[in-house]
Order: structure tokens, then sequence, then C-alpha cells
């Protein structure tokens, strides 16, 4: 459908989304498309969502995937419905079914330590090596999304090509990134993040060929061709030098950004630079880091108190 085109248009170019959320959003609405059939999308009402969803549900689809849909749907009718005349969003009032909330997966201190210390790891001096040291050691430091560490540049960069959405300032230890729904915000690095970045920058120009785009030119991490580096071949190193170090869990890099959060949760308590850091919208989304929190705090009460439960 050509409105769909158009909204998925104007989120790349105006609201700045990454192509993976665009690639889910576009899986939405085609279930939308599908769904109505030979209905024209301006033509559905509020009841003619509530079937879909129920229609979808009994095809299987949990509610967190109902919820991802139907926000899709309403973030499209939002922009589309005064365009085409429509009187209201046919999704603004449908609720999806509630998913419990699970908690975010993180390691421990002592975990992280292992992993980012890995003698796997430290002892290699290869281009690749530092490079991948940089990149963990940055999630770690700063909290960031992996669309968001990919789409850095080394630089501040603003030409008739490329201009950066995000970029380091080492001079500075900052980072500054453009998260999701277009909010921009700058996230301290810290020392031992400062330290691999700047051993990788300074062998990067050896592997970072001068005939590619713009936008790979000034990539802060490339790979071995010299283009920006892929989510895919970052999650691939992580859970790679997870094995190596012997973590018994698979790591991924959210669950780098989930660490950063709950440790410096434990160690600051202040839950709104957390989420000034994180980028979160809502506060609720950065207070599940207190429940984990929580859960490390009952889990030292229930094996070091002498009353606390434990079979005698």
């Amino acid at each position: 459908m050509d409105q769909v085109a158009q909204w998925l248009k104007h989120l790349e170019q105006n609201r700045r989304y990454s192509p993976h959320t665009l690639a889910a959003y576009q899986r939405d609405l085609q279930h939308l498309v599908q769904l109505a059939q030979d209905k024209p999308l301006e033509s559905l009402v509020n009841g003619n969502i509530r079937q879909f969803l129920a229609r979808l549900h009994g095809q299987g689809l949990g509610p967190r995937s109902l919820a991802r849909m139907l926000a899709s749907w309403r973030g499209f009718y939002k922009w589309w419905a005064p365009q085409s005349g429509m009187a209201l969003n046919p999704a603004a009032d449908v609720r999806a079914p509630k998913a419990a909330r699970g908690l975010p997966k993180a390691l421990s201190v002592d975990q992280t330590q292992a992993l980012l210390d890995a003698p796997v790891l430290l002892a290699q001096t290869d281009p690749i090596s530092l490079r991948d040291r940089a990149i963990f050691e940055l999630f770690y430091s700063s909290g960031l999304r992996l669309s968001e560490l990919v789409g850095l540049d080394h630089q501040y960069t603003q030409t008739k090509e490329h201009t950066s959405s995000g970029w380091i300032n080492l001079a500075d230890h900052e980072v500054h990134v453009l998260g999701k729904g277009g909010k921009r915000r700058t996230v301290p690095i810290g020392a031992q993040a400062l330290q691999t970045l700047a051993a990788w920058l300074a062998i990067r120009p050896q592997f970072a060929p001068s005939n590619v785009a713009m936008a790979d030119q000034v990539a802060l991490f490339i790979g071995a061709r010299g283009r920006r580096i892929s989510p895919r071949v970052i999650q691939g190193q992580l859970a790679k030098l997870a094995l190596k170090a012997g973590l018994p869990t698979h790591v991924h890099p959210h669950v780098l950004r989930h660490s950063f959060a709950s440790h410096v949760l434990q160690s600051a308590q202040d839950l709104r630079a957390v989420q000034e850091m994180l980028g979160h919208a809502n506060i609720s989304t950065t207070q599940l880091y207190t429940k984990l929190d929580f859960q490390h705090l009952a889990k030292v009460y229930d094996s070091a108190h002498p009353r606390a439960g434990r079979k005698s």
C-alpha cells in the first residue's frame, strides 16, 4: 500500500528510525493489510482492529507480539488518519492483552569483569581484537543500544553525503547518540573504554579505505572490508568471547546495557540519572533495574542471615 510506504519513508527521513525498526513496522503493517483483505485501510474502524487482534491471538501470537503490532498500527493511523479524512484513529483506544514484564538479564559484576578481562581477549593485539575490546568496553561503559553503537562516527561529520547521528568525543570523555524516537543524549565514557578506544583509533586509519561511502569512511567501528560494522558481527563476536571466557549464559549486546544500568544503580542509587543515560522515555522502564537489584540483595540475605529460612 502506498500510504504504508509513505509512512515508513517519513519515519526514516524525519524521525531517523533504524533499518531494524523500520523492517519491524513494515512486517506489522503487512499483517494489517492482509487482515483487511480488500478493505481500504482508511475504511477500518475500531471493531475491525479488535477483530484482527483476536484473530491473531487465536493463531498463537503472544501478548508481547500483539502489543508491538498494535503500537505499529496505532502509530501509522496517528499519521495517516488526518491525511485521509478519517474522523478517528481506529486503533487509538484498543488494548492488547497484558504480558508479564520480565526482569532484564544482567551479568554480575564478577561475570562482567571476567568477560572484559578475559585473557583470550587481552592477549591479542591484532586489529580485530583491539576493535572488539573497544566495542565491548564502550557498551558496558555507556550503556548504549546496539543500533546506537553501530551508528557512531569517530568524530562529528557534516557533509552533503552524510551527517553524523552519533559520535564520540574523547577529549571530553563523552559519546553523543541519537536514540529511540529521535531523542539525543550525551553519556560519559569511562577510563577503560577511553583507553581501548584510543588504541583502536590509533590503527583504524590503516584499515579504512577511501573508496567507500562517506558514511563508512567516518564510521567509528568498521569491518574487515572497511565498511561500517554490522550488528550481526558484533553479536557474533561477543557470543564467542563469552564462551571462551567460560560464562554460564549467552551474552548479547543488550546484556551489557542491562549490566551497566544494574551496576550503576547498585552503586549510585540515582534512578533519574540512569534513566537519562539509558535514554528511557518512561522512568517505569528504568525502575525494572531496581527490582533486579533487590533480587541480588535478597540472594545475599538468604545466604548470609542466620534466620533467613535456611534448613539447619
